[in-house]
């Protein structure tokens, strides 16, 4: 198996995290999403002196993948109400991260702007995974058990916080950009097992894995 990354954008409630993760979990490789933010959140506040020390006993010691696997999962860092507000420094160390994974090991790494900080490598594999309102709705009040009234706000205001995110640190390109992706899927069409299936068959015909790869994780 080549060394290679696929970076995940979805909409909320759309099943983009879930399949990010069936999508790592066929490959035997890492899913990395909130314990990024947990790490860059932490060096975020320190002197660049520091994060160059850490950085260096990372990679003297098993790289970040191992020390992001051990930081603590943090998955309602978006409050239903919060509106986007930038911190470049905190963007600074999440990309530092972002490209240390991608050097180090082949894996799959969902939001964060990925797709936009690897842009300029050629063994990285972009997806956009969306739905329609109603999946995504019914998705959503079933997976945080809350009302539909509740369940649109978080979605709405959620894929604001994402949009305006993406904007803000790509200089202006806007997150549903197909032109960002290598492809697009809409996971109610396709359905959350086949995008995994769609997106195997495409890292296929990139070269990154190969079908023996595949049989080897069944």
């Amino acid at each position: 198996m080549k060394k290679f990354v696929v970076t995940f954008a979805r909409g909320f409630g759309s099943g983009g995290k879930e399949i990010a993760s069936l999508l790592a979990q066929h490959l035997g490789i890492h899913c990395y999403e909130n314990r990024i933010l947990t790490l860059a959140s932490q060096l975020s506040g320190l002197d660049e002196n520091v994060f160059a020390g850490v950085n260096e006993k990372i990679r003297s010691t098993g790289g970040f993948s191992g020390f992001l696997r051990g930081l603590p999962r943090s998955k309602n860092y978006i409050a239903k109400n919060e509106k986007f507000v930038s911190d470049e420094k905190l963007f600074e160390y999440q990309c530092e991260i972002i490209r240390n994974l991608a050097d180090q090991e082949s894996c799959v790494i969902v939001g964060k702007c990925a797709d936009y900080v690897l842009r300029d490598r050629d063994n990285v594999v972009s997806i956009y995974i969306e739905a329609p309102r109603a999946f995504c709705l019914k998705r959503t009040m079933e997976h945080m058990g809350v009302t539909e009234q509740v369940a649109n706000a978080t979605i709405s205001q959620t894929d604001k916080y994402r949009a305006d995110y993406y904007a803000h640190y790509t200089n202006g390109n806007y997150w549903t950009n197909p032109v960002n992706y290598d492809m697009t899927l809409n996971s109610e069409r396709v359905g959350v097992e086949n995008c995994v299936k769609v997106i195997e068959q495409y890292l296929l015909f990139k070269g990154f894995i190969t079908e023996e790869d595949l049989k080897t994780q069944q």
